[in-house]
């Protein structure tokens, strides 16, 4: 698959008008697709086996979107064959009170992977770019210097802070962290049909609230949030992708296909052993044939 037209270059034109929700690329159908997401799903299992084996990197995915785009369902089903012992998912709701008393990326340093692992975030620092900006009234309870009231957060605002995140996964990529971003491209008309279907079916209930309602009324100044933190964010060491989301099975295999490139990519070999460490092998095996 050439994931390479899905991706958002760095120092090029973006637009998310050029992007096609309802993409599905070279997959003409569900059958093809699936074929292919269960060939990269056992692949990505015996790549995070070297991983956690050669413990000298992580890598950590993120996950963006408008509701019900369904990056729960993606995880999910692109996860499935991962080892639990080696992936951890964080989603992130609403900073505590705890969080808003230091700066907005505290939060997500301790929820990093550790080297030999792989980190998802459901949801992450963007917010703090995208929320945000479409609520800057919520800036203020972050109590930021100079920033009183919304009339003092201004365009050179959003500037700093996507300088911000773009050193900080600067900083991680330099310290061994593969960083990817996937942001999943939703069209206004299939959010419609999805939260419908969460009213009018009642075992999905439980997935319908209220709110995302009202926040679907701001969804022209999501996608304009989204447009800029992508176009100011997409970086050669913290990649954005942009996912069509329409299509629930080609996100999936979208994503996983660009997940097993990635990790080939970085040649992950599990670490050679030590003359000493094969001596000790060769006892090991002479100790238990005597028993």
């Amino acid at each position: 698959m050439n994931a390479d037209k899905f991706k958002a270059h760095p120092g090029k034109s973006f637009s998310l008008a050029d992007h096609d929700p309802r993409d599905t690329g070279d997959y003409k159908n569900k059958k093809m697709a699936k074929a292919q997401l269960q060939n990269d799903i056992d692949q990505m299992a015996d790549l995070q086996y070297k991983l956690y084996a050669e413990n000298t990197r992580a890598i950590l995915i993120i996950f963006q979107a408008m509701d019900s785009a369904g990056k729960d369902s993606a995880i999910r089903h692109i996860m499935s064959g991962i080892n639990p012992q080696g992936c951890e998912v964080f989603s992130f709701k609403a900073p505590s009170a705890e969080e808003l008393d230091h700066d907005y990326l505290w939060r997500h340093y301790s929820r990093l992977p550790e080297r030999g692992r792989i980190g998802i975030f459901n949801r992450s620092h963007y917010e703090n770019v995208l929320i945000t900006k479409v609520h800057p009234e919520l800036l203020l309870r972050e109590n930021l210097p100079g920033i009183r009231s919304v009339d003092d957060v201004k365009k050179g605002f959003w500037e700093k802070r996507y300088r911000q995140i773009n050193d900080f996964e600067r900083n991680l990529a330099e310290n061994g962290v593969t960083i990817l971003k996937f942001f999943l491209h939703l069209s206004k008309k299939e959010q419609k049909k999805r939260f419908l279907e969460r009213i009018e079916k009642a075992d999905k209930h439980w997935k319908f609230s209220y709110a995302d309602i009202r926040e679907r009324a701001f969804w022209d100044d999501y996608q304009s949030a989204y447009e800029a933190a992508i176009k100011h964010t997409s970086t050669d060491h913290a990649p954005w992708y942009i996912v069509p989301a329409d299509h629930k099975w080609f996100s999936r295999v979208l994503i996983g296909n660009i997940i097993v490139s990635t990790m080939e990519k970085m040649d992950i070999h599990i670490p050679e052993v030590t003359p000493e460490e094969k001596v000790l092998l060769e006892k090991g095996r002479e100790a238990l044939m005597e028993e």
